[in-house]
């Protein structure tokens, strides 16, 4: 045993060190690109790099090796551990390293990943068996992916009420260009969307039919009533920690294999939408996974260790 353990380490060190070399390939080093890495949901940050090292033709595993201690399984294609946080098993679950490009969980493995200028990279630890088998979106690297997107789809239903227009405004305040699309037209070619309205009123549109099926299917920790008048919100494990109610509202994002993100700022009711439009920025949002407002408060989803 003790021998098999010294050659995968001498091969992690081996990985590692081609990992950190390789990464000074031709071409100018990325540019704008910023790096975080965190735990259980993004509940507890371990580090945070605005501005990390870069090098030429980086990878999203260069970037992370170069910037964080690593240590990797299956041939130095996955990572095993960031700064001594392992993946495996913690309290009888399944826990491991996820990582995020953009606000969406990337399909491919890090060392595949190229890292582009302006790039938002996020590893995050976490418990994933209540979580999709597929891939999922987040809401924590705003204002990526729509300020790095040409334009993002807005469908307000219905149209012109205030929460339609603070979303609007939130997003031309980070640079991107907004387009006004009936709700079947988000989720489509290769922007990413934006869905606003109560529960009930997107309750049919593409992005939003999964959240009443739960985080397995959506990939957000809440789960709206049948009639959209209540939202359950639930820890990591899927279980209901508090139900909310009248003016409460919801900030998350929902991806499709193959089809760009869609998020959805919506409520139980009119104030609700208006306080989820409310939370759009950068500081509500930072390294969450979807986002209740109840009572005035923003709620980080899901609600990690509450029970």
């Amino acid at each position: 045993m003790a021998r098999r353990r010294a050659a995968l380490g001498a091969l992690c060190a081996a990985v590692l060190a081609a990992l950190g070399g390789c990464g000074a390939g031709a071409g100018a080093a990325t540019e704008g690109a910023t790096l975080l890495v965190t735990r259980d949901f993004g509940h507890t940050v371990m580090l945070r790099e605005g501005r990390p090292e870069t090098r030429g033709s980086d990878t999203v595993m260069r970037l992370l090796a170069r910037n964080a201690k690593v240590t990797t399984r299956y041939g130095g294609g996955f990572v095993q551990s960031i700064d001594g946080v392992a993946g495996g098993q913690e309290d009888g679950r399944l826990v491991d390293w996820f990582f995020y490009v953009d606000g969406v969980q990337a399909e491919r493995g890090a060392v595949d990943v190229p890292v582009e200028d302006g790039a938002a990279i996020w590893w995050d630890h976490h418990d994933w068996e209540a979580g999709p088998a597929g891939g999922s979106a987040v809401v924590g690297s705003f204002p990526a992916p729509f300020s790095r997107a040409r334009t993002t789809a807005l469908a307000c239903v219905p149209a012109g009420t205030d929460a339609c227009a603070a979303t609007a405004d939130a997003l031309r305040d980070t640079g991107t260009r907004v387009e006004e699309v009936p709700a079947a037209g988000v989720g489509r070619g290769d922007r990413p969307g934006v869905l606003v309205g109560t529960l009930e009123e997107i309750a049919s549109a593409p992005g939003a039919r999964s959240l009443r099926e739960g985080p397995a299917a959506s990939g957000v920790y809440a789960r709206p009533s049948r009639d959209g008048a209540a939202i359950a919100l639930l820890d990591e494990r899927g279980r209901r920690v508090r139900t909310v109610g009248a003016g409460a509202g919801l900030v998350a994002a929902t991806s499709t294999a193959g089809a760009p993100p869609v998020w959805v700022v919506t409520g139980t009711d009119r104030a609700g939408v208006r306080a989820a439009a409310g939370a759009l920025d950068g500081r509500t949002l930072r390294a969450r996974f979807a986002v209740a407002v109840a009572g005035g408060r923003a709620i980080a989803l899901p609600e990690v260790g509450a029970r």
